[in-house]
């Protein structure tokens, strides 16, 4: 896999002792590539993420692994407040909601896997810590949404984690809500909260409200957390 080089001056050193341990995925929500990688190469606009994938497949590098790339902005995984210091970020190149969202190509999609593979080769990242940025920010963010095939990878590549269950009865809220803590949520808004987990894990019906389908998912999801 050939990777472009298109560094950006939006980083920083890692906190000293901070261990990467965490995979950020994320779409890019703009119209074009282009405006993309011009706005995370903008000194002034103060974002930037490690890679960014093109539809095409191409993939570009824009901060060292070792720096603290900006692409999670308020965020918090498994109590940890400062989900960048701890993680890498990759932008698929996506219009996201606002502009089109649409299926993730097969091309960006394969330089995906390969770039998922490497990373995970070199960082102690638990299968657990492979989110979305919905995941980390449910409050704020979607991406990468409803389309993204997280189940494909990681059944088929074993990049993140997939739940089965079936459907069960509700728990009261509380049990609900330790749950999804448990996972790695931030709960202190549950129905944008449990959004963030249907996106992710029960991409189909992402609606927010708390039924036997997904509480089945999370119990699932759950057994292998632990």
């Amino acid at each position: 896999m050939t990777i472009i080089s298109r560094p950006s001056p939006n980083f920083e050193p890692r906190p000293a002792g901070a261990i990467v341990d965490t995979l950020v995925l994320h779409y890019t929500g703009m119209e074009s590539g282009e405006a993309a990688l011009a706005r995370l190469c903008d000194a002034q606009a103060k974002v930037s993420a490690h890679y960014v994938i093109e539809e095409d497949g191409r993939v570009f590098a824009l901060v060292p692994e070792d720096m603290r790339a900006w692409h999670a902005g308020a965020s918090s995984w498994r109590g940890e407040p400062d989900v960048n210091s701890r993680s890498i970020g990759i932008e698929l190149v996506n219009p996201g909601h606002e502009f089109g969202y649409r299926a993730f190509p097969g091309a960006q999609i394969e330089s995906l896997i390969r770039l998922c593979r490497g990373i995970l080769e070199r960082h102690p990242i638990p299968a657990r810590n492979v989110v979305g940025h919905s995941d980390v920010a449910p409050t704020r963010k979607e991406d990468p949404g409803e389309l993204f095939p997280w189940a494909d990878l990681a059944e088929r590549h074993g990049i993140g984690l997939w739940p089965c269950g079936e459907p069960t009865p509700l728990p009261p809220e509380h049990v609900l809500l330790s749950g999804l803590a448990h996972v790695g949520y931030d709960i202190h808004d549950p129905k944008a909260t449990l959004t963030a987990f249907q996106r992710h894990f029960r991409p189909w019906k992402v609606d927010g409200l708390v039924d036997e389908e997904s509480v089945g998912r999370l119990r699932s999801l759950l057994r292998i957390v632990r």
